[in-house]
């Protein structure tokens, strides 16, 4: 199959776009500010930047960008199918931002798949159900979201829904490491507050009773994308969640951290919870940057995602979770601080 990716240097894309090359698709990565694809592991993809489009089996990166009609692209290569992966996923961007990458976006990757014949393939977010908890089916959109990510990322889906373009709709929720390993190329978004964690700058955080946060291991996301793409003929509008199998308790995060020696949090019921009241380094810390993330220690979303196409994800426990936290010491993004 001819694939065009869209946020092909992205943590998700660059892994995807080498799995799609070693299933023998010819894909197109789209590039934008950062033009080398690095897989999962650290290692660069084989691909190269000039001449014909991609043969079977052989990553072509092109320069474009999502905000632009036409993505951006000289020319648009022919293509079967259009994987829509580029996105902002950061919690604190502005509403423009938000607007011309999230949103328009999307547009234009419907429209560059319309004129082009092919399918599309969009990955979202399973935290589109904003802040609603409880079962959430494949397809449910909430009516409150937490922030302008998950506002933008289900106005994304909306348009994707109106397109009448043939369309599958991929919903990965919080994606961390690998299961066997824990690796991951780059530490974002989430991975940010644990780091605060666990070097001590942040103790205290608020948490509901039973508050869940799903993580999934990002190979089970590759290859449910993987799975999606060879099966889309047979996926007709519908929505898969890429989540875990079980959520991950928020109290088992501070328990795995302080099997490996780390920071420990206080979890204090919300209505108990005062910035104000931490101390001021602390204080800093949590305007800074946790205070970004606090809402998913609020709630319990029970993402369904039993699908005949998909296999279950592995396991998201303790053993996973202390393969996480070695992996983030190991590459030294969690610095061992004793608290002050």
């Amino acid at each position: 199959m001819r694939i065009l990716v869209t946020g092909a240097a992205g943590l998700i894309g660059s892994e995807l776009c080498a799995r799609l090359a070693g299933a023998g698709h010819a894909v197109t990565a789209l590039v934008h500010r950062r033009h080398d694809l690095i897989d999962n592991q650290g290692r660069p993809v084989p691909s190269r930047a000039a001449g014909a489009d991609p043969a079977p089996g052989e990553v072509v990166t092109r320069s474009g960008d999502v905000r632009l009609a036409g993505l951006g692209l000289a020319q648009v290569p022919a293509i079967d199918l259009l994987i829509h992966s580029a996105a902002v996923t950061a919690f604190d961007a502005t509403d423009a931002v938000y607007r011309t990458v999230n949103i328009d976006g999307t547009r234009h990757a419907i429209a560059v798949a319309r004129a082009s014949g092919a399918g599309l393939l969009h990955v979202s977010t399973a935290y589109v159900c904003g802040t609603s908890d409880g079962a959430i089916a494949p397809g449910f959109i909430g009516a409150m979201f937490t922030n302008g990510y998950e506002a933008s990322k289900a106005a994304g889906e909306a348009l994707v829904r109106a397109s009448g373009l043939a369309f599958a709709i991929a919903r990965p929720s919080v994606v961390v490491g690998d299961w066997a390993s824990g690796q991951i190329a780059r530490f974002e978004n989430i991975y940010m507050i644990f780091k605060l964690i666990a070097e001590g700058r942040i103790r205290t955080l608020p948490a509901a009773a039973g508050a869940t946060l799903d993580l999934v291991p990002i190979d089970h996301v590759i290859t449910g994308l993987l799975l999606m793409t060879a099966h889309f003929a047979d996926l007709a509008g519908q929505t898969l969640h890429l989540t875990a199998s079980t959520p991950t308790p928020i109290p088992a995060i501070g328990t795995a951290m302080a099997r490996a020696g780390l920071g420990t949090p206080e979890w204090v019921a919300p209505a108990q919870f005062d910035p104000a009241q931490l101390p001021a380094g602390e204080r800093r810390w949590h305007a800074a940057a946790a205070a970004l993330y606090t809402a998913y220690l609020l709630r319990d979303p029970r993402f369904i995602a039993a699908s005949q196409l998909l296999p279950p994800c592995p396991p998201t426990d303790a053993g996973w979770m202390d393969r996480l936290i070695a992996h983030a010491v190991a590459a030294g993004f969690v610095r061992v601080k004793a608290a002050a």
